[in-house]
């Protein structure tokens, strides 16, 4: 399924006159660690007070224009607030922006970095960072995170990269980047193809491309962004699947996490199958790195099983990822077979 996001206003992406470009930087804060003073005061940072806190921002030539968006901590954030966020985005982009910054919370940081990258039209960088210690800790690694961010946003070996998570001065590609530790600042990681590039001395330095594609269509109505509800099933041992039981009357997808190369117990298969007869079932592994199987293993519950019951191939998506995908394909009315060839593709 091929459609892009139209932006409201302004030139079409890659249209804009080289004498009306305001040259500089979008910072839109939302939420999260990174705006918590951790003091009486009680309100978050805003957007101007993240900014003001950064040490030699100044010193880099590049306008920031900080403004305040959705300022909640990231496991409130719904769906449709990040794609008003990446229509934000993308207007200021089309007005003039070299780039983009995102701050907020790191909960859902890699969802919702998928979930941009899957829509964003532009060749300009959409950085999105935050912090893991609050600004009055010893250490605070929000400051150092934002520069690091504001400089991969105006990098033109950035450019043509997608949605980025910056952190710890590494670049991650958001189809890959995973929060891998809970409290630790170097808490980003990539497992299955590690950072795209560092911010070193100051200097960008990528050294892998992702692969691109054509962005999915943002314009997606909201009552049916709401009733596209996907479910995430974590197989565990012994695990029959009883909770299962009525899930295609109250959601219309399920992504399974399965064990290793995608496998679940014999016992699973057949109402994984029978739910596949009524909803899109992604495979997946919950093993956080690495790619579902398609045809090394037959038993019962293997994912030669689980594929010929009906389920489709997740790849290299991880469960979160999957379920971003699979939400956004359903609210577009996405038939199945367009769902099988965006997983095959993006996957």
């Amino acid at each position: 399924m091929t459609c892009t996001l139209r932006v409201p206003g302004g030139f079409p992406p890659g249209e804009v006159r080289a004498e009306e470009r305001a040259l500089g930087v979008v910072l839109l804060a939302l939420g999260g660690t990174i705006s918590v003073p951790g003091d009486s005061r009680g309100a978050r940072l805003s957007g101007a007070e993240i900014t003001a806190a950064v040490l030699d921002l100044a010193d880099l030539g590049v306008g920031v224009e900080a403004r305040d968006v959705h300022a909640v901590p990231s496991g409130s954030l719904t769906f449709a607030q990040v794609l008003d966020v990446v229509e934000i985005a993308a207007r200021a982009v089309t007005e003039g922006a070299d780039g983009v910054v995102v701050t907020q919370g790191t909960d859902t940081l890699e969802e919702t970095a998928f979930l941009a990258d899957l829509v964003w039209p532009h060749d300009a960088p959409l950085a999105l960072t935050g912090a893991m210690r609050q600004p009055a800790m010893a250490g605070a690694d929000g400051p150092a995170n934002v520069l690091a961010a504001v400089r991969v946003a105006t990098a033109r070996e950035a450019r043509g990269a997608g949605a980025l998570v910056v952190f710890n001065d590494e670049v991650h590609a958001a189809r890959w980047v995973r929060k891998t530790h809970s409290t630790s600042t170097a808490a980003f990681a990539s497992p299955s193809a590690g950072p795209l590039g560092h911010v070193v001395e100051g200097r960008v330095r990528m050294l892998l491309a992702p692969p691109r594609h054509e962005p999915l269509s943002a314009e997606v109505d909201r009552e049916r962004l709401a009733a596209a509800r996907v479910a995430l099933h974590v197989v565990a041992l012994d695990d029959d699947g009883a909770q299962l039981q009525g899930l295609d009357r109250t959601h219309r997808g399920l992504v399974v996490a399965g064990f290793g190369v995608g496998h679940v117990p014999g016992a699973l298969a057949s109402r994984l199958g029978t739910l596949a007869e009524h909803m899109p079932v992604v495979l997946t592994s919950r093993t956080g790195s690495g790619s579902v199987l398609r045809h090394t293993y037959s038993a019962p519950g293997s994912e030669t099983d689980l594929r010929r019951r009906g389920l489709i191939d997740g790849g290299f998506l991880d469960p979160y990822k999957a379920r971003v995908l699979l939400r956004l394909l359903l609210a577009a009315g996405a038939a199945r077979a367009d769902i099988v060839e965006a997983f095959a593709s993006r996957g």
